[in-house]
């Protein structure tokens, strides 16, 4: 890489900026010699430009931008977002074509972030505060003109209530000031109007063209009325009753009404996001020459020391070099239990130190840090779009014209029918302003920020949008073993050693040749040796055989160490030997055999913990209809022997790196399918499966290969991110389907269906229920915050069942043992009794295993299922 890096002048310094070429490359090349697919994967994300989009008000307008956008050539994929008026392009569309699109469509759009200066960036908080600001003062200048309206128009007309001398008896006083007060209104809310008439100019009507032509037309007919009352021919207090003034300006101060609560609504699904932007720290106090600075975040570069005393927040991810503490990492993990951390451990930026002093080294800043990648997914899955909004997209792109089409034929058929043109007008008012498409464009993005947030709080992360959808929908988890389902920290637990061999010789050559691997089982070796100051010996010719073994030199010999089906290639296992290593197996140990030249000197056994809380986490899947799969590169006895341990349904063993992924397209065929890894050999699976789920603690590949990052690297967050987005989907489908029958309903009322019932639905009436509908759809939403994902899944008392299976293939004692040692391996089943001669296996039961579980376990073994009772 220093060739390569040195010969394209690439900065090993990712903070270097003298470059002329992007930093990002210098990842690239890396990733091309060690993972060659990544580089695709790397490349494609190059092609995704974001926006910031101004002008829209409903679900049409976020329509109208996309389908404008995505008429462009290049333009792969396009996702609106009305709720964080946001837009994401993928492909090779210029930014200034996709500027010009929208603008041509009637919207504003800027390049996202090209508006914010550095150091002075608005927090989505303060926007939300301004936009609610602004709101409520319309809302209350409106109301007070609203109010002496009201009196004018129905106090003294309706209750007879007073009036000053000069108005009373004078009905062509009282209406011209009804007009001025409606007017005064009108123009305090001439944001509907222009924006209303503006996109119905450009042929994109939205909401606030149906609330700008339901008061406008309400506003002109009176004004008509007016005129007639100058008349003699007329009588105008009859005239005065049948103005709609008042109607035409209450419309305005309910929609703004409607508005005010939608954005204070709006205003709370971006808590979550808020409270993590401001967890950011603003200064460092950083090592310079010897002397401790206290210098603006952004100066801080990788490989600065810095300090955090007792009390103070983690500036930027590190390493402590000095001191030890312990760290509340609650705001990033959702734990609440501070972390004890000494030399040596990573710290992350935000995180508070509770107790000692640390000196420590910077090893990511700026955005490259946890908080700033966390900051990032919540973001990118709030903005981004769930595949179930598709929909809703479709019919808000047609819903505002097909609205005023409705309304045209509701005043026609009325007037045909001999009704008075006032009647017919206040039908066709009440369709227009009863209609919110606003309702189904929300209805998407809000629940997926809040559930974001929920997670996020959980330290669980969704990448996008369509991964907290797709996630619910999951029917089988694939599960690797080491650093998942176990703590991914193996010690040596046995050592078994031929007569022939003594225990320092086998330390000796197992030290040397362990010592050159990388691998989680040769590290449990390394530390077991280190421990007991073993010595080394140099080796030459060495050699990884991947998923196998390794192999050396040493003095001349040739020194092997490995699996049992590697080391018996090269060397003759005794038959005692081999013994001792299926006990081991049995116990869940992975027994590693040791050679030198042809003679096997001995096994070093080792074995990894099961993580505390990974029988229960799987336990809750299985619970919840999901089922489960290890797999893992281990021997099929140890590898059962974990499975058998942890509850999972089914394992399967001896998978090298490059299998996993077969073995997740063969897990298809039950189901959508979730990989959970933390490695980079588990990358490609996690990539392949449905959705890729990687553990916090695990490698950056693996990570970015995810679509769900569970930062507290524990099983729990597990089935808690699987309820999580079932929840959010359940929460979408509910306000998609009020959104949907509130119009469904709400138009034929105001249509007039059920006049002849004796039921009518008012302008007014129906502009205070269009302005509800947003505010239910947000507030349902925000339920999700109620929403506890650990609680256990309740299920009833599973009693103990028989299930017969009828089995062919099977010939002897031989063959009966092998399918009840298959049988009872399995979690849940309590005994298997085979019979060769019935052609049966009676199983018991203690917990529910499903027949495919059953009969898979038993093919396995290479008989035929041909039914199970």
């Amino acid at each position: 890489f220093g060739v390569i890096g040195g010969f394209f002048k690439i900065p090993l310094n990712p903070n270097q900026s003298n470059s002329s070429l992007n930093p990002n490359l210098s990842i690239t090349f890396i990733l091309i010699l060690r993972q060659k697919w990544y580089i695709i994967y790397l490349l494609e994300g190059d092609k995704l430009k974001k926006f910031d989009i101004s002008g829209m008000s409903c679900a049409a307008c976020s329509a109208r931008v996309e389908k404008a956008v995505s008429a462009l050539e290049g333009v792969e994929v396009c996702s609106v977002n009305l709720l964080t008026n946001s837009m994401e392009v993928e492909g090779s569309a210029s930014e200034v074509d996709i500027i010009t699109a929208v603008t041509k469509a009637g919207y504003g759009a800027t390049i996202a972030g090209s508006k914010k200066e550095k150091g002075n960036k608005q927090s989505n908080k303060s926007k939300v505060s301004d936009e609610i600001r602004t709101l409520k003062n319309r809302f209350l200048v409106s109301l007070l003109f609203l109010l002496a309206l009201m009196y004018v128009a129905m106090g003294h007309n309706m209750w007879g209530l007073p009036l000053p001398s000069f108005l009373d008896g004078n009905p062509e006083a009282i209406a011209i000031l009804q007009m001025l007060l409606c007017i005064i209104i009108m123009v305090i809310n001439r944001k509907f109007f222009i924006s209303g008439f503006k996109s119905a100019i450009k042929l994109a009507p939205n909401m606030d063209t149906l609330v700008s032509l339901g008061s406008g037309v309400s506003f002109v007919y009176s004004v008509f009325l007016v005129f007639q009352m100058t008349s003699d021919k007329h009588d105008n207090l009859h005239l005065l009753h049948g103005l709609y003034f008042e109607s035409a300006a209450m419309i305005l101060v309910l929609i703004t009404l409607g508005k005010m609560l939608e954005a204070i609504a709006k205003g709370k699904t971006t808590d979550a996001l808020d409270k993590l932007t401001s967890l950011a720290p603003e200064s460092a106090n950083v090592i310079r020459d010897g002397k401790e600075l206290s210098v603006p975040i952004s100066e801080v570069r990788v490989g600065d020391i810095f300090t955090v005393r007792p009390g103070e927040s983690v500036s930027v991810d590190g390493i402590i070099i000095e001191g030890e503490s312990a760290i509340d990492e609650s705001a990033l993990t959702g734990e609440s239990i501070p972390v004890d951390k000494t030399a040596g451990d990573s710290v992350y930026c935000a995180t508070i130190n509770r107790s000692g002093f640390l000196k420590c080294r910077a090893t990511e800043v700026g955005d490259e840090t946890m908080l700033s990648r966390i900051i990032k997914m919540v973001e990118d899955a709030s903005s981004s779009k769930a595949p179930i909004a598709k929909l809703a997209d479709k019919v808000s792109g047609i819903f505002v014209p097909v609205v005023i089409g409705i309304a045209v034929i509701t005043f026609i058929i009325w007037t045909l029918l001999d009704k008075e043109l006032g009647f017919s007008l206040t039908r066709a008012i009440s369709v227009l302003v009863i209609s919110c498409p606003c309702a189904l464009g929300l209805a998407t993005p809000v629940s997926i920020m809040v559930g974001s947030g929920v997670g996020a709080k959980n330290g669980i992360l969704f990448k996008n949008a369509t991964s907290l959808e797709e996630a619910g929908k999951i029917k089988v988890v694939a599960l690797d073993k080491t650093g998942t389902i176990t703590e991914g920290k193996p010690e040596v637990k046995s050592i078994v050693f031929e007569s022939d061999a003594d225990e320092d010789e086998l330390l000796t050559l197992a030290y040397s040749l362990e010592k050159q691997s990388e691998h989680p089982l040769s590290h449990a070796i390394i530390e077991y040796c280190a421990k007991k100051d073993t010595p080394t010996l140099p080796i030459s010719s060495f050699r990884a055989v991947a998923g196998n073994g390794l192999e050396g030199e040493i003095d001349s010999a040739i020194v092997r160490g490995g699996n049992e089906s590697f080391i018996s290639k090269f060397a003759t296992l005794p038959e005692s030997l081999k013994q001792q290593a299926n006990i081991l197996a049995e116990e869940g140990k992975t027994p590693m055999f040791f050679s030198k030249n042809d003679i096997v000197l001995g096994i070093i056994a080792v074995a990894d913990t099961i993580k505390a809380d990974t029988k229960e986490a799987i336990e809750e899947l299985k619970k919840m209809g999901i089922r489960t799969v290890m797999l893992t590169g281990d021997n099929e006895r140890t590898a059962r022997a974990i499975a058998k341990e942890a509850g999972v349904d089914e394992c399967i063993a001896g998978v090298l790196p490059d299998g996993k992924e077969r073995v997740i397209q063969d897990l298809k065929k039950y189901g959508k399918v979730a990989m959970v890894g933390d490695g980079i050999n588990d990358a490609p699976a996690l990539t392949a499966a449905d959705t890729g789920i990687a553990i916090g603690s695990g490698t950056d590949i693996a990570i970015d290969s995810a679509n769900i990052v569970l930062i507290k690297s524990n099983m729990a967050s597990l089935p808690a991110a699987i309820k999580l987005s079932r929840a959010t989907l359940n929460n979408i489908k509910l306000s998609l389907f009020w959104a949907f029958f509130y119009n469904a309903l709400g138009i034929p009322l105001a249509a007039g269906v059920l006049i002849p019932l004796g039921i009518t639905l008012t302008p007014m009436l129906g502009a205070a229920a269009m302005s509800l509908s947003s505010f239910c759809v947000v507030t349902n939403a925000l339920r999700l915050n109620l929403v506890n994902i650990y609680k256990k899944h309740k299920t009833k008392e599973f009693k103990k069942m028989t299930r017969t299976i009828k089995i062919e293939g099977m010939m002897c004692p031989h063959c009966e043992a092998h399918v009840k040692k298959a049988l009872e391996a399995l979690a849940g089943v309590e005994s298997a009794t085979p019979s060769h001669v019935e052609k049966k296996a009676v199983v018991v039961l203690t917990s529910p295993v499903s027949d495919e579980t059953l009969k898979s376990t038993v093919e396995a073994q290479g008989y035929k299922v041909l039914g199970i009772e």
